[in-house]
This record gives structure tokens, C-alpha cells and sequence, in this order.
């Protein structure tokens, strides 16, 4: 793996899949990458995701609540949000959304509630949001065009349709892609990379999960941001530096607090 220039917008280093080999991976990551943002889903990961930032100059955190780990959530948890989003390295809140997947979840409503008030606190910090969107992109949309204002956000490994793309790139916001946009069957996928302006666009793995092609069933790691971006790069008919240069400018304008 050579030097890339690029960024990894999201990646999950705190993972239990990274336990075993974190500090060996992230000095080679280090080598090869110009950084890395990892979101938090919970106060746990969020608190290692801030170790994290802390101790490698690289790696930036978000902090937030995942709409899959709500169950019990403490009821002072946007206090501790609160005192996380100062740190000179969360550079976001998230990861944050709607995921209505998993029959087990919250209820769309408290879903809702909480997604709100995580976007409120972000406006408060002047911080962007990164955004968990599963099974959930007509009630996304309705929030975005009718009580979200005022923020910046990132889609995170964006699924929708291309209307919706259509209706968010309007509004000027981004759109990560990652291991999802390399498979086979993601046509719909490639389509909306086509579409947006690439301006809106960044790259990312969501490691451990959804690895790129030709690496799929493996853990993933961000090294192999690479190979999401060389594919886009072949889907829009670009120089693959032309598009890393682009992806990383997107990258450290929506998270602006990256040094």
C-alpha cells in the first residue's frame, strides 16, 4: 500500500474486531493514510474514540448515540455529548440517525426524539453530523426537508435513492461511500456517485464491516479506503489522484475543525 493522500471519514478503530493487532495497524495506517475520523455509537466507543484522537495525531473522533444502541441511554447523555464536543479533536457528532432494520430497536419516535436533540447539540458546537440512515429514508428525508436546518452532515454509506441523493445534494450535503459502492449488485449505488456534484463526496470503509472488493468477507481496515477509491475513480472516469485530492479538500471542509 503506497501513500494515498486520503482520508478514511469513517472507521470504527474501537471495534472489539481491532483488539487484537490496534497499535500494529495503526502505525501502518499512518504510513499510508492522511487520516482518519472515528465515530462513537455509544459512551463507551465515543470515550475510546477520544482516546484515540488523543493519542495518534491522525486519528480525529466523533462522539454520539447509534439508533441501534438506545435502550437505557442515560437520561444526562447529551451533558457528556456536550463536554466532548469541546475537544479540540471531535471534529462531529455521530454516529447518529434512524435505523429501522432491527425489529428490537427503539421506537421510531424515540428514535426521532433523540436523533433531534444529538442535530440541536451539534448546531449548539457548530459542528457537522454523521448520519446512520437504514431502512428509515422516508422519514430521513421528511427531516431534512422539513425540521433540520442549520447544519452541516455527512450521509453515511449512503443507500438511498437517487431522488433523495437528488434532494440532499440541493442542500449541499455530503455523501460517504465505501466498501458497499464496489460490490456487484450496487448499481443504485454508483448511479447517485455519478449524479452528486464532487464537491459532496467522501470516502470511507465503516471498518471492521463492509469491506471493499476483492477483500469482501475479510475484516475491513481504513487501508483499504484505496480500493473504494480507485473503483470510484473507474466509475466516473477520473484520475484516481485528481478524485483523492478532491475527497480529502471535502473531507476537512465539512469536518472543519481538522488541522
Amino acid at each position: 500500500m503506497s501513500r494515498t493522500g486520503l482520508w478514511d471519514s469513517h472507521a470504527h478503530l474501537d471495534d472489539e474486531a481491532f483488539n487484537e493487532d490496534r497499535e500494529q495497524l495503526i502505525a501502518q495506517l499512518e504510513q499510508d493514510m492522511d487520516g482518519i475520523v472515528n465515530p462513537g455509537c455509544d459512551a463507551a466507543s465515543s470515550a475510546v474514540a477520544v482516546e484515540l484522537a488523543e493519542k495518534y495525531p491522525f486519528i480525529y473522533a466523533a462522539v454520539g448515540w447509534h439508533p441501534e444502541i438506545l435502550k437505557g441511554i442515560p437520561a444526562d447523555y447529551l451533558q457528556q455529548l456536550a463536554e466532548w464536543a469541546q475537544h479540540p479533536k471531535v471534529v462531529a457528532i455521530g454516529e447518529i440517525g434512524l435505523d429501522y432494520y432491527w425489529k428490537e430497536n427503539e421506537p421510531k419516535d424515540v428514535q426521532k426524539r433523540i436523533f433531534l436533540e444529538q442535530i440541536d447539540l451539534a448546531k449548539q458546537f457548530d459542528l457537522p453530523v454523521i448520519i446512520h440512515d437504514r431502512d428509515a429514508h422516508g422519514d430521513m428525508l421528511e427531516l431534512f426537508q422539513k425540521e433540520v436546518h442549520d447544519v452541516q452532515a455527512v450521509f453515511h454509506c449512503f443507500s438511498g435513492s437517487l431522488e433523495m441523493a437528488k434532494e440532499l445534494a440541493k442542500r449541499g450535503y455530503y455523501f460517504g461511500f465505501g466498501g458497499t459502492s464496489t460490490y456487484k449488485n450496487a448499481q443504485k449505488v454508483r448511479e447517485v456517485m455519478q449524479y452528486i456534484p464532487k464537491e459532496l463526496l467522501l470516502f470511507e470503509t465503516d471498518s471492521p464491516y463492509l469491506t471493499p472488493v476483492p477483500f469482501r468477507g475479510k475484516r475491513n481496515n481504513p487501508g483499504y479506503t484505496e480500493y473504494t477509491a480507485r473503483n470510484a475513480a473507474e466509475v466516473l472516469g477520473m484520475d484516481f489522484e485528481e478524485l483523492a485530492a478532491i475527497a480529502t479538500a471535502n473531507t476537512k471542509r465539512l469536518f472543519k475543525k481538522i488541522k
